[in-house]
């Protein structure tokens, strides 16, 4: 099925259904990005940006929230 089909199928739900298409959609991004991030964290794709942040932090250049 090609996105343009997709896309029509969508238009065509019932508002109750296209509100519970976007939520399961909402939670399946949500997934991917924590499975992406815990990917790049193994990999250390983010330890540069941690040790800038500890740095800034030892600094003095962070502030409570």
């Amino acid at each position: 099925m090609s996105v343009e089909e997709l896309e029509k199928a969508i238009v065509a739900l019932p508002a109750k259904d296209r509100m519970r298409l976007r939520d399961w959609l909402d939670e399946l991004t949500a997934d991917e990005w924590d499975r992406q991030i815990e990917a790049d964290i193994k990999a250390g794709k983010l330890d540069a940006l941690a040790d800038e942040a500890i740095a800034e932090h030892k600094a003095g250049l962070s502030r409570k929230l």
